[in-house]
């Protein structure tokens, strides 16, 4: 469903890239969850399959569609994002004229299908329909993300990218929310990729991975501890 080909990508020309023939091969309706070392290129990678940035080689598809081939065309990476693509950003990014109800619709009028039935659904899964009204302004800081999270599904995208959903949040609330993120994604058979720092949300996905060197690798995740598993 995403596949990523021998990414690489560098800042400099000196010294070893950041990504280095990364290459990663999801199913559809999986989660993926990947952590690493601050400065390791996790978000990096994360705005390469989003289309924000381009890698100095290799190729991005997600549904047999190459995000690289589609070059410096904006349009086309526009529609690729409101075709494909939901996000979850760690700062939330809703927007404070709007109530929580239009913040979540937004996505959905962008691709031009808005489904108020289907987005009952997910507010009511998400635990947030009684807030449909409310200022965006008003809600918690848990109440907001669990609003994000519908808005990154809510028009139905085959791929959810999430930076830190919860690295803003306290323990208690970062636990719910991520259980509800993961949740969600698995009822609705969307394949999910989570950079986090936190192993107890790590722990959730399908597959927990270590971003390390430039390549993705299998980590075990014990006792709080993450080992690369070679």
């Amino acid at each position: 469903m995403l596949i990523i080909k021998e990414l690489k990508k560098s800042f400099s020309d000196a010294g070893t890239p950041l990504l280095n023939n990364l290459s990663l091969n999801t199913r559809k309706g999986e989660s993926i969850s990947i952590q690493g070392a601050s400065g390791c290129g996790k978000s990096t990678l994360l705005s390469l399959i989003a289309g924000f940035e381009k890698p100095d080689s290799g190729d991005i598809l997600v549904n047999n569609l190459s995000i690289v081939n589609s070059g410096s065309n904006l349009k086309k990476i526009d529609n690729f994002r409101k075709e494909n693509l939901g996000i979850v950003f760690q700062s939330f990014n809703l927007f404070d004229c709007f109530n929580a109800w239009d913040n979540i619709a937004f996505t959905a009028r962008l691709k031009g299908n808005v489904d108020k039935d289907y987005q009952l659904a997910l507010m009511k899964q998400l635990g947030i329909l009684s807030l449909a009204q409310h200022p965006i302004s008003s809600l918690s800081g848990g109440e907001q993300q669990r609003c994000a999270i519908a808005r990154a599904l809510v028009h139905r995208p085959a791929l959810v990218l999430a930076d830190e959903p919860t690295g803003n949040l306290d323990e208690a609330t970062s636990d719910t929310v991520s259980d509800l993120l993961f949740e969600t994604c698995r009822h609705t058979n969307t394949t999910l990729v989570v950079v986090t720092h936190s192993n107890e949300v790590a722990v959730k996905a399908d597959r927990a991975l270590q971003l390390h060197q430039g390549v993705l690798e299998r980590a075990n995740i014990d006792n709080a501890t993450l080992t690369t598993a070679r």
